[in-house]
């Protein structure tokens, strides 16, 4: 995967605020594998994946449907956020849960 900026996060965290609660972290683990998987992709064909985009987390994250933000500071999106931010963790220590 390539570097995770403020918009990835945004944009996965809206991903996952627009799925049930008992289903986000199973989305989350397969927006990180299929960033993971689209950036090596990418390294070893020097071209974006045909299917799989090229290797960002907002890509991934996109190709979902995104929750409505009420702002900043709403607690839902705050909490999302968080989720995806310890998942991204997570995953560069190499603690892919699934």
């Amino acid at each position: 995967m390539t570097v995770v900026g403020l918009g990835d996060v945004s944009a996965a965290a809206r991903a996952l605020m627009a799925v049930p609660e008992a289903q986000r972290a199973a989305l989350m683990h397969r927006l990180l594998d299929e960033a993971g998987q689209a950036a090596r992709f990418q390294r070893c064909h020097g071209r974006v994946h045909p299917r799989l985009g090229n290797g960002t987390l907002m890509e991934r994250a996109l190709a979902h449907p995104l929750a409505e933000v009420a702002g900043p500071g709403d607690p839902a999106y705050l909490a999302a956020l968080a989720q995806v931010i310890e998942a991204v963790l997570d995953w560069r220590c190499g603690k892919q849960a699934g």
